[in-house]
């Protein structure tokens, strides 16, 4: 069985994220595939990666079981904000905490690029932002999207990885909004 891996990088229980979230699971759990949310929100665990890879700090047991979820998984579905052109502080403590040497990636002495240690996972990110999707790519050129898709995931082995750009959120309607839950919805169902 296929093993699907939702994580909600929106700290709010009541955002839309959230929702999206939601409907995804919704989506996959129509199929035959064991699906799981993690709501990084909802975890706990210092953000602060302290000593940088000079020195490993010990996960907490939120992290260990968010780790063991990721390996586990063969697609991961990242739900999020655009905040100022990146991420939420928390999703990105979230990363600088469990996507480690050793673990997700290892180094390779005397080489530029590390051995990809989640290779044969495949990936999905749904962003919301209140930037439109041209002033993003040709103004902005996607930095959270590509922070992630490029400098983490693929920087790991996962590939491919596919984008959903959904905009604008501030001021949206209802009619906007569930629109993008079928559309997210259909995306679980289909397992993309």
């Amino acid at each position: 069985m296929s093993q699907v891996l939702i994580i909600n990088g929106h700290p709010d229980k009541q955002s839309f994220n959230r929702a999206l979230a939601e409907a995804y699971q919704a989506g996959a759990a129509k199929t035959n595939t064991s699906v799981t949310t993690l709501n990084i929100g909802d975890l706990d665990f210092n953000p602060n990666l302290q000593f940088g890879y000079r020195k490993r700090t010990d996960l907490e047991p939120d992290l260990q079981d968010a780790l063991e979820k990721i390996k586990k998984a063969q697609h991961i579905v990242w739900v999020f904000p655009m905040w100022w052109s990146g991420y939420p502080a928390l999703m990105k403590g979230f990363i600088d905490r469990t996507f480690l040497p050793g673990i997700t990636f290892q180094p390779i002495e005397g080489k530029p690029l590390p051995k990809k240690l989640l290779k044969g996972k495949t990936s999905r990110i749904i962003i919301t932002s209140d930037t439109p999707s041209w002033y993003d790519y040709l103004y902005l050129r996607r930095p959270a999207i590509n922070q992630l898709k490029k400098g983490t995931l693929q920087f790991c082995g996962i590939s491919p990885v596919k984008v959903t750009y959904i905009s604008p959120i501030k001021n949206s309607s209802d009619k906007f909004r569930d629109k993008w839950l079928k559309k997210v919805s259909l995306l679980g169902e289909k397992l993309k």
